[in-house]
């Protein structure tokens, strides 16, 4: 059995502080993952990494997902304060080294700029888990099932806020905030990590001084082993994808490697937390259709959705030729749609005391308008890609709360840190894994297409690398001068290799679409099964299907 806790009474005031800190904490976390989308294509163009695109997202989902499950158990036994303070000072600290990354040429161990970036996005991450787990978890103490649907909308603002803000950030600063300090150039795109310094510093002293701890439980165990085994199964798999994108086949004996010992942890993952309720990620959970379900519609949905964001600002801006402010300013309908989607849902819920018709109906938008992207081209009319962003988010919105909402209201209050951190999990490791799988496509479709479409670059045996390609595509002087150096300054020749190195982009990220949608239909199959019950009151009475 597991140990009860009695949830810590906020009173109203407290209630107020709690909800604002952990409001600054989610916006901070959120943030970061879409104020950096814009820059990507001129962060990978300076440290030369265009083949490790994937990674730098990667790396951060990956560090922050596994270490969700282990952030939950800690905050349901020590209070939901300690947490997120540890949260908000790993997360600064990584951000502090992600704006340093390549600015004092390669490094020992660490390599390159690209590389330290990625492992400096690693350490950003870990901060990062304790700060969503943290913030979601401290709306099921504040309120009951039945009116969390305002907070979760509040939260679903705050994701379609930093939504909003991110993109069109990320690209001024890039475009705009190169300065020199000292007589050295910093990059415009480094600012995008230092402006956490100021946000995180507020919060914390917010957490600090005003947050109360919250509820504890008084079971106390953390599974350390199966926390290490979640690490073994999805480090080694995520390799392997992102090898396999790389070229090669999918044969080779470290792809094969890595994705037996994967799988070999992950069985082992199974057999060392059966009937272990106080198990990072307790299995007996998924013995509930809500929870079971919900977790798996939340993967779907995340997985099938991380190809948008990630990869269009780089289609933006090559095959479009945008700006990084432009190509920000072009993904703002997707980000207000989520914001509205999320907020129009919360008060539905909260109204209604069901989540399941808002879900149902999120998912069925954001499927018609994936369906509507696989029929993007270069010669589409952007108002025509500006709507298909717009439902999409609308669609995307409710889930950003919901599942969460649902799966909370499937447990008891001492559970409530673990079935939260549950769907965190399986929210973020579907970015983790949806990121390694469209840059490995990317990465896959790049290389066989830049041969055919850029013979101009590719003839007598020469070789283009991917991070060369996307220079020579945002640059034409770049272009112009890698022909010369080849015996070929013909500007009518420049121009035949500026189109191919367009549309070999524009095939390669519009190929990724398909695959999406084949995802999103899924997971709206797994949201229509979701069962969907009343929402408990402040009397919490018994669970009924709705």
């Amino acid at each position: 059995m597991t140990a009860q806790t009695i949830p810590h009474q906020y009173s109203t005031s407290e209630r107020r502080v709690a909800l604002a800190a952990v409001l600054i904490v989610l916006f901070l976390s959120a943030l970061d993952q879409t104020i950096v989308a814009t820059a990507m294509p001129r962060i990978v163009a300076e440290l030369q990494g265009l083949d490790r695109i994937a990674w730098v997202g990667t790396a951060y989902l990956l560090s922050s997902t596994v270490t969700v499950p282990i952030y939950g158990k800690l905050g349901d036994i020590h209070g939901r304060r300690p947490v997120l303070v540890f949260g908000v000072l790993v997360f600064l600290g990584g951000s502090m080294l992600c704006g340093l990354a390549g600015e004092f040429g390669p490094l020992p161990l660490l390599g390159d700029g690209m590389n330290q970036l990625i492992v400096f996005r690693a350490v950003q991450g870990l901060g990062a888990g304790a700060l969503a787990t943290g913030a979601f978890a401290t709306v099921a103490d504040l309120a009951p099932p039945a009116e969390r649907g305002k907070y979760s909308g509040w939260f679903g603002a705050m994701f379609g806020l930093a939504g909003l803000a991110g993109p069109v950030l990320g690209g001024f600063l890039t475009d705009h905030a190169t300065t020199m300090v000292l007589g050295h150039q910093v990059s415009g795109w480094r600012f995008i990590f230092y402006v956490n310094l100021p946000l995180g510093g507020f919060a914390l002293w917010i957490l600090l001084t005003r947050l109360p701890h919250g509820s504890k439980s008084h079971d106390a165990r953390v599974d350390w082993v199966g926390s290490a085994l979640i690490v073994a199964t999805f480090v080694p798999l995520l390799l392997a994808l992102g090898w396999g994108g790389e070229g090669g086949g999918w044969g080779q004996t470290r792809i094969v490697l890595n994705v037996i010992g994967g799988l070999a942890a992950f069985a082992l993952f199974l057999k060392v937390s059966i009937g272990k309720s106080w198990a990072v990620v307790p299995l007996d959970l998924f013995r509930d259709k809500v929870v079971a379900r919900g977790n798996l519609a939340l993967f779907l949905v995340n997985l099938g959705y991380m190809g948008v964001p990630m990869f269009l600002p780089l289609y933006l801006q090559i095959v479009r030729g945008m700006s990084a402010s432009e190509s920000g300013i072009a993904m703002l309908p997707l980000l207000g749609g989520v914001l509205v989607g999320s907020m129009v849902a919360g008060q539905v819920a909260r109204r209604t005391q069901q989540y399941k018709p808002v879900i149902v109906w999120g998912g069925a938008l954001a499927l018609l308008a994936m369906a509507a992207l696989t029929r993007t081209s270069a010669g589409q009319p952007q108002y025509l890609l500006t709507i298909n962003l717009l439902v999409l988010g609308l669609g995307l919105g409710p889930a950003q709360g919901m599942f969460s909402l649902a799966i909370q209201s499937a447990v008891d209050h001492g559970r409530v840190g673990v079935a939260t951190a549950s769907a965190q999990f399986f929210r973020q490791i579907g970015a983790t894994v949806g990121v390694a799988v469209f840059g490995a496509l990317l990465t896959y479709n790049l290389s066989a297409e830049l041969p055919r479409q850029v013979p101009q670059l590719t003839a007598a045996g020469a070789s283009i690398g991917l991070s060369e390609a996307q220079t020579l595509a945002m640059d034409d002087r770049a272009l112009a001068a890698a022909l010369a150096a080849r015996g070929d300054a013909d500007p009518k020749v420049a121009a035949a290799a500026k189109a191919g190195l367009q549309a070999s982009f524009a095939g390669s990220i519009e190929a990724l679409f398909p695959v999406a949608l084949g995802v999103m239909v899924l997971a709206f199959l797994v949201t229509l099964v979701v069962p969907g019950l009343l929402l408990r009151g402040r009397e919490n009475p018994p669970l009924m299907e709705a």
